[in-house]
């Protein structure tokens, strides 16, 4: 059965969702990228959208407008990393409850994600098309003197997903301890080899 979350999403929705779980967003969803996490951080801008509860994704959608309307054309998962050394404060603040990109992220935000129980959760890449139509409509656009990709785009989304939990709200972090693990393997699989081939040193 599908685990799909509705937004605004409360401490006790998530307490139960682990690392490499598959979930759903159904509600809003914010589009937030690197120069609207910077505003808000660095230059102290209020954000002009409450995103307590809500699900922001790290991406620089296509959109066109037509007859006044806005509508979705493709919207692919930019590089989480590229956010890391504002998540924490940005999660603290604003009281976003699932962060969705591309890739892991790293200490800081497993640390906000645990204290302020909150989520990272990973978009397969590749989907971009596929993603758009899960935007039930664009409900609005702020700071759209930041350009189409930077713009906060204020999204309604039916089963958005499939969502990779890469961060859970007690602070496990997927990519994390798949690193780990896969550098042991890698450590083996190196001196099993450099035995068979060490005649060409």
């Amino acid at each position: 059965m599908k685990k799909i979350l509705t937004t605004p999403i409360k401490n006790k929705d998530i307490a139960d969702i682990k690392i490499g779980d598959i979930i759903y967003i159904e509600g809003h969803l914010i589009t937030c990228r690197d120069v609207a996490h910077r505003r808000l951080i660095e230059l102290g801008i209020k954000l002009p959208v409450n995103l307590e509860g809500l699900t922001i994704f790290h991406a620089g959608p296509i959109v066109k407008k037509e007859n006044g309307h806005y509508s979705m054309v493709s919207i692919g998962p930019t590089t989480s990393m590229r956010m890391e050394r504002f998540e924490k404060d940005f999660i603290e603040q604003t009281g976003v409850k699932i962060i969705v990109g591309k890739g892991g992220m790293g200490d800081r935000t497993a640390r906000a994600c645990k204290e302020n129980k909150a989520l990272h959760c990973v978009y397969p890449a590749g989907c971009a098309v596929l993603a758009a139509t899960q935007i039930e409509e664009i409900e609005d656009a702020e700071w759209t003197d930041l350009g189409m990709p930077e713009t906060l785009w204020i999204c309604r989304v039916k089963e958005f997903g499939p969502l990779i939990v890469s961060i859970d709200s007690k602070g496990e972090n997927l990519f994390e301890n798949n690193k780990s693990l896969y550098n042991q393997r890698k450590d083996i699989a190196v001196e099993e080899i450099s035995k068979k081939v060490k005649f060409i040193r």
